[in-house]
């Protein structure tokens, strides 16, 4: 996990306003969540609490924000005392965190596609469900392992590229290359099987693993002309999943 994401916090806040990231990420992420009333939810890599905060003010009774980036988490916190929706804020790896058996939901916006080799992809999902109660949910977004990454095409007009090597092999990178107004960044994930991720939901004690393809939200396809998602959707870089702790 090589992105340091203290010098590029400010950057990535901006990014979540690219309309993919409304009108898919956030439609989609959300809607899986499902009713919030009185859960106690943990948002994963939970970055300057964009989520944390759409949790906690969709009913979440309780929300905890986990990330292991300071710069990440000090944005969240300032974001906090300006707002006081009373969500705790907490600077870990998600693999050390070590809350067991609290949570009713856990959600991650990128998580899983941090992990470069199967064992780490297994000690984060051990980690995630160690700190569900039995019968609580895990839905995160990720890059997807389910395309050829080989052939993917030009997601520019999107507001950013996916770049990837000449092999599909565990643990290749995948760099996301940012477009923002006057700026770039780069984030780096790695690609690991499908199989891969499931049999590592399965051995945390996962079950009822979906994955759940894209959809545009009505207002994101009311903002934009007829094809404008089309190569988004035919070819989709990231996926859903959703999953129940058995």
């Amino acid at each position: 996990m090589t992105t340091d994401y203290d010098p590029i916090a400010e950057q990535y806040q901006l990014s979540k306003q690219q309309p993919w990231r409304r009108y898919i990420e956030s439609y989609g992420l959300l809607d899986l969540a499902g009713d919030l009333a009185g859960k106690a939810v943990v948002d994963l890599a939970c970055g300057e609490g964009f989520y944390s905060r759409l949790l906690k003010h969709g009913g979440a009774q309780r929300v905890l924000g986990v990330d292991s980036s300071q710069g990440m988490i000090d944005l969240a916190r300032k974001q906090e005392v300006e707002q006081q929706a009373g969500i705790e804020y907490q600077l870990s790896d998600v693999r050390e965190m070590g809350h067991a058996g609290e949570f009713d939901l856990a959600v991650a916006a990128w998580l899983l596609n941090y992990a470069s080799t199967t064992e780490q992809l297994e000690a984060m999902c051990q980690a995630v469900s160690g700190c569900l109660k039995p019968g609580g949910r895990f839905v995160t977004i990720n890059s997807s392992p389910l395309i050829d990454w080989l052939t993917i095409p030009s997601y520019r007009k999107y507001g950013f590229e996916a770049l990837f090597g000449n092999e599909m092999r565990p643990g290749a990178p995948i760099t996301w290359k940012f477009y923002l107004e006057n700026e770039t960044f780069d984030i780096e994930n790695y690609y690991l099987s499908q199989s891969a991720h499931e049999e590592a939901l399965h051995g945390a004690g996962f079950s009822e693993i979906n994955w759940r393809p894209l959809q545009v939200s009505a207002e994101g396809t009311a903002a934009y002309e007829a094809g404008y998602w089309d190569t988004f959707l035919t070819v989709q870089p990231v996926v859903f999943i959703e999953c129940v702790k058995g």
